[in-house]
């Protein structure tokens, strides 16, 4: 297998290595707002938080929906320039269809993730929703770093009354850090030489784990792939990459393998469950210093990173 064409990369949880914390303020909250919100962030911290929110609206509907990703990049310049003038800040937007279910149940999925999103203690932005209307939609936010989401129904048929759920999550606009601070190491989150030895080995335990996994790879995702990140001694390669949506029994099943795998080839292993419970591990090689995850995460994927110092002596370990 050529990791480089068969292991394209996904959306993954944030990994220690990345230094900036996810929502934090530097202006303070936005009182009615003059000024951008300075939130330092980075893409796969943002895109992780979206699709956590789009998770919490989806475990618990029934009939269970298949999760059908709209667009191709949930990257993208800030729209709120609130102080009317251009600035360097980012936001993303994550769009899901729910299909797999009758046209006749996007209201029900609709008021599912109203009811699911409340429980998390968002806030309903929409005011009191008609039920009775065929094609009903709500908007909320989070409360703790500002997401927007929504849940709305598309027509399909307006005679039978069937349409079509989607649920739609956008961050607030953020500071990447290379843009938040000028200390950032410049080489930070970007593309890596595949040739350079430490990107060699990320590369060649990514081949490795893909085999091992049995499971195939999604589509690739901006900012994702090869790339060089701070470590806490020191530079490392990253890379990332991520399954298709899968069944819970195989979900299941892909850590298990990656459990055995790591296990059987001397890596140190513990589990590595996300906040919301889905399962992970994480391992540590003993002799690179190699930090490789494999987790599921909220969208049914299996997210894979595979992190190793630039000169092979960092002490990160699982």
């Amino acid at each position: 297998m050529n990791p480089r064409k068969a292991v394209p990369a996904a959306a993954l949880l944030a990994m220690t290595l990345m230094a900036t914390a996810c929502g934090a303020q530097e202006d303070g909250p936005d009182t009615g707002g003059n000024a951008p919100k300075q939130v330092v962030m980075n893409e796969q911290q943002a895109i992780a938080r979206a699709e956590e929110i789009i998770g919490e609206a989806v475990d618990g509907m029934s009939p269970r929906p298949t999760l059908e990703r709209m667009g191709p990049a949930p990257v993208g310049p800030c729209l709120a320039h609130d102080d009317h003038r251009p600035d360097d800040r980012v936001q993303v937007t994550l769009i899901y269809k729910l299909t797999g279910v009758p046209g006749t149940q996007a209201q029900n999925l609709v008021r599912q993730a109203r009811d699911a999103w409340r429980k998390h203690g968002y806030v309903n932005q929409s005011g009191e929703q008609d039920w009775e209307t065929d094609y009903p939609a709500v908007y909320m936010r989070t409360k703790a770093d500002d997401f927007w989401m929504n849940a709305v129904t598309g027509v399909l048929d307006r005679a039978r009354k069937e349409g079509l759920a989607s649920l739609k999550v956008t961050s607030p606009c953020f500071l990447p850090p290379d843009k938040a601070s000028s200390a950032a190491d410049p080489a930070a989150f970007e593309p890596q030489d595949a040739d350079d030895p430490a990107a060699r080995r990320a590369l060649g335990h990514s081949s490795r784990i893909y085999d091992v996994l049995r499971a195939g790879s999604a589509p690739a995702q901006p900012g994702e792939g090869l790339s060089r990140v701070p470590g806490g001694s020191g530079a490392a390669v990253h890379h990332t990459w991520s399954t298709p949506a899968l069944p819970e029994d195989e979900r299941l099943r892909v850590v298990e393998r990656a459990r055995a795998y790591f296990a059987g080839e001397g890596w140190r292993v513990r589990p590595l469950p996300t906040a919301d419970g889905h399962p992970g591990v994480v391992a540590g090689h003993p002799e690179e210093h190699t930090v490789a995850q494999v987790v599921v995460s909220a969208t049914g994927t299996v997210r894979v990173a595979v992190t190793t110092p630039v000169d092979g002596t960092d002490s990160a370990e699982a």
